[in-house]
């Protein structure tokens, strides 16, 4: 087993992510002034292209981590059978589901259905296509609309808290239907399809405008919506780093833009893929 997969087997996942949750939403300002500072220095944040250009803006961490771009920081393709990137990131996998199989690292898949929490939802997306987007800590940490389409159940799984790199990714099988995850279900015009929120080592949460905050429980969540969102939407929002996979089903005839491939650097709002009008 690689080292650094061996010790996060050894750390108190949960503990430590709910210790780093409280940090994070600490308002107090010694607390919020040293994590602030240290993270934008570390990560080389600039907040030229953020409503709020000051540190001193934000009343916690969290605050700042889920900061909001300027409204024109990010052009959302609006070409009606173009599929937009729903996050800033990096594109860690991308291609068609083989026999119900999704593609995590070279040499590594898992089960659409497994993801899903539900064999029956795995089904409907056999030989569809997915994207995974990875957010690193620097990233944008808001998930937006990938498409237009009718938000109509969310689905909550408790799991384990893994980090969502690369290298984790090429080491832990079934990383992303094993880690905590946030499942969102849409009606559209080309059928069903699902953005998937995942969760990683010391994510202090998981967020939808459908939900807010999850409360982490030991049992799956469900619940049913009706909520209309257009391409570019907030869809929702990690408190700390993780991945989203947008999931289409066979009937949509996706065609992934040939330049977004793996270990593309990709922004929210452009465009990623070719959908049915």
């Amino acid at each position: 087993m690689n080292p650094f997969t061996l010790i996060q087997n050894l750390i108190p996942q949960q503990a430590l992510s709910e210790f780093a949750g409280n940090l994070a939403a600490s308002q107090n300002p010694y607390v919020k002034k040293s994590l602030i500072h240290s993270f934008a220095k570390a990560y080389h944040i600039n907040l030229d292209e953020y409503a709020r250009s000051q540190f001193s803006d934000y009343s916690s961490f969290n605050d700042f981590f889920t900061r909001e771009l300027k409204s024109d920081a990010r052009p959302i393709d609006e070409t009606p059978n173009q599929l937009i990137c729903p996050a800033d990131g990096t594109i860690s996998q991308i291609g068609d589901i083989k026999q119900g199989m999704i593609l995590q690292a070279k040499g590594r898949t898992y089960e659409i259905g497994q993801l899903l929490a539900d064999y029956d939802d795995g089904q409907y997306f056999m030989n569809g296509s997915f994207a995974t987007i990875y957010l690193a800590p620097s990233n944008y940490h808001r998930v937006h609309m990938p498409f237009d389409g009718q938000l109509t159940a969310t689905r909550y799984v408790p799991g384990t808290l893994f980090s969502v790199n690369h290298t984790t990714a090429k080491h832990v099988p079934d990383l992303f239907a094993r880690n905590e995850r946030l499942i969102c279900l849409f009606d559209t015009s080309f059928g069903r399809a699902a953005v998937v929120m995942v969760g990683a080592m010391i994510v202090a949460g998981i967020e939808s405008v459908a939900t807010g905050k999850i409360n982490r429980t030991p049992h799956i969540q469900y619940r049913t919506h009706e909520l209309t969102l257009s391409k570019g939407d907030e869809l929702g929002r990690f408190y700390l780093g993780s991945t989203a996979i947008i999931i289409l089903p066979k009937s949509a005839h996706n065609d992934w833009l040939a330049h977004i491939t793996h270990g593309k650097k990709v922004m929210m709002g452009q465009a990623i893929g070719n959908i049915p009008v």
